[in-house]
């Protein structure tokens, strides 16, 4: 069987004297999209960062592609292909879109870099009218999809997304989940964190539930959609 192209096991990560993640297991095959839901607080930023070498873990194993991550340094693991977009979206505010993508090859040395942004402007055509106009200067939704374009330019084989959907209006949070679904159907594979359990789980193929630090649920996606306490707990019904 071929290993999972992330594997988390027993994953803890602890602030200070407070246990954050509390022994998460979890995978994600090539060519998946597996969606982490769960209300604010429930760990999901942490153990992404946990995975991405942004935030030390206490106890537990991270692989990717078959080979131990645990303790490597962000800069590498994007160089791997292990790329994540932040909550918070995290542009350079004083840089602009074409600046922005370019810094998302910093790892690249090819040539390919201008035909890769002409790519992305294709999935975000509203940058590309703007691909002069200082990232700090646009709308939170368009900067998602900076953010989001910046991450295609590392070319990676792991997608991260840590609440693409957040604070963003109805309208920018349908054109940002196409988006992850267009992705996905690119052959990307993505692990989507998201507080909007409903979209995700209506995009993923599997999803786990995480609760207080803890995976509670997991399973295929749909079925989790119309599991009675799933709904309860976050669809409100």
């Amino acid at each position: 069987m071929t290993p999972a192209l992330l594997k988390v096991s027993g994953l803890q990560v602890a602030y200070g004297g407070i246990q954050a993640v509390k022994g998460v297991s979890l995978e994600v095959q090539q060519g998946e999209l597996v969606s982490l839901i769960g209300a604010n607080g429930a760990g999901k930023t942490t153990t992404l960062k946990a995975i991405t070498g942004l935030q030390p873990p206490s106890a537990g194993d991270i692989e990717f592609m078959g080979a131990p991550i645990k303790g490597k340094g962000a800069w590498d693991l994007v160089r791997q292909g292990l790329v994540m977009v932040p909550e918070g979206r995290g542009t350079f505010a004083r840089m602009t879109i074409h600046e922005n993508l370019l810094m998302g090859a910093f790892i690249r040395d090819d040539v390919d870099i201008e035909s890769d942004i002409d790519k992305v402007f294709t999935v975000f055509p509203r940058l590309k009218e703007r691909r002069s106009q200082l990232a700090g200067t646009m709308s939170g939704g368009e900067q998602q999809m900076l953010a989001m374009g910046r991450a295609l330019m590392a070319r990676p084989k792991l997608l991260l997304l840590d609440e693409p959907s957040m604070g963003l209006s109805p309208i920018m949070v349908d054109k940002i989940f196409e988006v992850v679904d267009d992705i996905h159907r690119q052959g990307v594979t993505v692990l989507l964190v998201e507080q909007n359990a409903s979209r995700a789980l209506q995009v993923a193929s599997r999803a786990y539930v995480l609760e207080s630090g803890e995976v509670t649920m997991s399973g295929d996606a749909k079925a989790l959609l119309s599991d009675p306490k799933v709904r309860a707990a976050y669809l409100g019904e």
